[in-house]
């Protein structure tokens, strides 16, 4: 699959749908890319659509499932919309340290695929005024869910959550608590966190129906697609 182009190119390959509730389109929004004029679109669309949807069925569904609708804060990232961000603006990590992170078309230095999201969990951000901590919220995740990294932020308790094929298990915040929460050799990583997060639901897993892993209309070459009918929708 090619980076997309054309207008057309760009709108099928926002339809693939990466897990029964997620499409690629959810995760191409950025601020930095629409002031700036930058073109947010991956190099790679083969490796992002894999990588998106391991983030999306092992994390995303299964945190929506639980708590209701997420908010995408931020999701995939082309270099140069990251990299300004990273030089500009200072909120988003390097190239090189974003590569299988919010980089979704690239691997890390070990060779691993990955994809970062930053979302908001309103159930959560609606429970902050009433004393509810992140850390209940990073601990749920660490019982319940295969993540590689977390990394949570003031605002709205939104929260970084990555996939890896070789996860890092590490959990660090900028909220109060700051810091390292977690990581694998420190005493409070293995266990039962339970009594961290009494009153949280229990993971959910909704059924669902088969669906195809992306657009076959993406694939299949453009002068064999019939041009769509506006009167249609997109």
């Amino acid at each position: 699959m090619r980076r997309p182009k054309s207008i057309r190119a760009a709108e099928d390959f926002g339809r693939i749908r990466l897990s029964k509730s997620f499409f690629m389109r959810d995760f191409l929004y950025s601020e930095i890319a629409n002031i700036h004029g930058l073109t947010n679109l991956p190099e790679d669309p083969d490796l992002a659509v894999q990588a998106g949807s391991k983030l999306c069925s092992e994390l995303l569904e299964p945190l929506q499932d639980t708590f209701g609708r997420l908010g995408i804060r931020s999701g995939y990232r082309a270099q140069a919309v990251n990299g300004l961000g990273n030089e500009r603006y200072g909120n988003c990590a390097s190239n090189k340290a974003n590569q299988a992170r919010h980089i979704w078309d690239q691997r890390s230095e070990n060779g691993g695929m990955g994809a970062m999201a930053t979302v908001v969990v309103p159930w959560l951000a609606d429970r902050k005024d009433g004393g509810t901590s992140w850390t209940s919220m990073a601990w749920w995740i660490h019982d319940n869910l295969p993540y590689s990294e977390l990394q949570f932020f003031p605002k709205l308790f939104a929260f970084n959550i990555g996939w890896h094929e070789f996860p890092k298990k590490r959990i660090a915040s900028f909220v109060a608590p700051r810091g390292l929460l977690t990581k694998p050799g420190k005493d409070n990583h293995a266990g039962d966190h339970s009594a961290e997060y009494r009153g949280f639901p229990r993971l959910t897993r909704k059924a669902h129906p088969a669906y195809p892993a992306r657009a076959r209309a993406f694939i299949e070459p453009i002068e064999r697609r019939p041009r769509l009918d506006p009167a249609k929708g997109c």
